[in-house]
């Protein structure tokens, strides 16, 4: 048992369901699907993405610009039990208002129109006694407990998103508030979860799944013919290449350092990256963005994986799930040592300058014995989707004693 079973419940979050990157979200609300009743409420188109996708395509904006005008239906049934609800509306964006009144009036309002889209959707399924799963929503999901009135209400940070350019405004008190009126905080890292209990006893550490139905080596993908031009040993990396998660001079240096080892990154660029040195060194190659059935085969071909995180107050307390993807194909791992990050020892090697990431990629390099990669896939095989949502309904039931 120790599962949240046989209930309505509604999962709001600021990705959408048809997003590009990998969420959470989705999979916390696929795996609910299995014994509940599940309505995604996909993120509402706001102003800016409206008016900016008649200058640059965007399918996301597309399907919703759709919605709006009734060409397509506002409900996906993707199975008997998981529906996906995109409203019909277009919100403001009222982040550039200063932080306080005007802001939370505002703010109120949107959540009030919010919420009766919302309403709407759970009449026409015939909800009834629902639960709300927030995941990171901070400013649409602040007053839909008041406005709502489900039976429960939990907070899900996955993030410290407060932290990022976006929330780093209003959420840092904002989310506080949030955390403190849910009936339930849970989080996908212990240092998350801490961060929550400051706010609400009842917030617990639910870990992180993934689904790694398609990282097997055993499928012995071949190389992707833009990596065949590339000789080993590769170090690669896979993910969004992003400044604020990523250290850039830690690369650089490191690339400058050993211009033996190539590297691949496979992942879009911000302009950071774009501008930055590394597109001058010759051992450094920008693959660019791949499908996500794509990249295990990247991943198959890299010699070493790394995941050089810079640290922050958004990524300390941070769960990447490309570690579990790295460690599901077997290959040896070297990452920024954060406290999280600690939870995956003694599978991965973990560097704090720019000195040990060079000695530990040496030592990785001559760390390829079978019984050493078969450890590391039965580690992140442990780490999936079923697991974390029993930890979801252990913490719900200690809430509602």
């Amino acid at each position: 048992m120790n599962k949240i079973k046989n209930r309505d419940i509604v999962v709001i979050s600021p990705q959408a369901w048809d997003g590009e990157i990998g969420s959470n979200c989705r999979d916390i609300a696929r795996e609910l699907a299995k014994h509940n009743r599940v309505l995604y409420i996909n993120r509402p188109m706001d102003w800016a993405t409206y008016l900016k996708s008649f200058i640059k395509k965007n399918e996301s904006a597309v399907v919703r610009k759709k919605v709006l005008r009734g060409q397509v239906s506002e409900y996906q049934y993707l199975d008997q039990n998981l529906t996906v609800f995109t409203p019909k509306l277009i919100i403001p964006s009222v982040n550039f208002l200063p932080d306080g009144i005007l802001y939370d009036q505002a703010n109120r309002k949107i959540n009030a129109v919010f919420s009766k889209e919302i309403q709407r959707s759970i009449a026409h399924l015939g909800f009834s006694n629902f639960i709300i799963f927030n995941d990171s929503d901070i400013f649409r999901g602040l007053y839909l407990k008041e406005l709502l009135h489900p039976q429960s209400y939990i907070y899900y940070s996955r993030d410290n998103l407060v932290f990022t350019d976006y929330y780093k405004k209003h959420g840092p008190r904002i989310e506080p508030i949030l955390m403190a009126k849910s009936d339930l905080c849970v989080a996908n890292s212990e240092f998350l979860a801490e961060i929550c209990k400051k706010y609400n006893p009842h917030s617990y550490d639910i870990g992180q799944g993934v689904d790694l139905t398609e990282w097997d080596p055993s499928t012995n993908p071949e190389k992707p013919k833009d990596l065949e031009g590339i000789k080993g040993p590769i170090i690669g990396y896979v993910g969004a290449l992003l400044a604020m998660r990523l250290d850039i001079e830690l690369l650089e240096r490191l690339a400058s350092a050993h211009p033996q080892w190539n590297f691949v990154l496979v992942g879009p660029q911000d302009n950071s990256f774009i501008k930055s040195k590394l597109h001058q060194l010759s051992n450094v190659f920008f693959i660019g963005s791949k499908r996500p059935e794509e990249l295990p085969a990247y991943v198959h071909s890299f010699d070493i994986c790394v995941n050089p995180q810079i640290v922050n107050e958004m990524t300390v307390g941070n769960y990447p799930r490309k570690i579990d993807e790295y460690l599901a194909m077997g290959k040896p791992v070297v990452a920024t040592n954060t406290p999280t990050m600690q939870t995956f020892l003694p599978h991965v090697f973990l560097a704090n300058n720019l000195q040990e990431y060079s000695s530990l990629i040496k030592r990785a390099i001559d760390s390829k014995t079978v019984e050493e990669q078969n450890s590391r896939r039965n580690f992140a095989l442990s780490h999936n989707w079923g697991e974390s949502v029993r930890k979801l309904g252990l913490a719900f039931m200690e809430s509602t004693k």
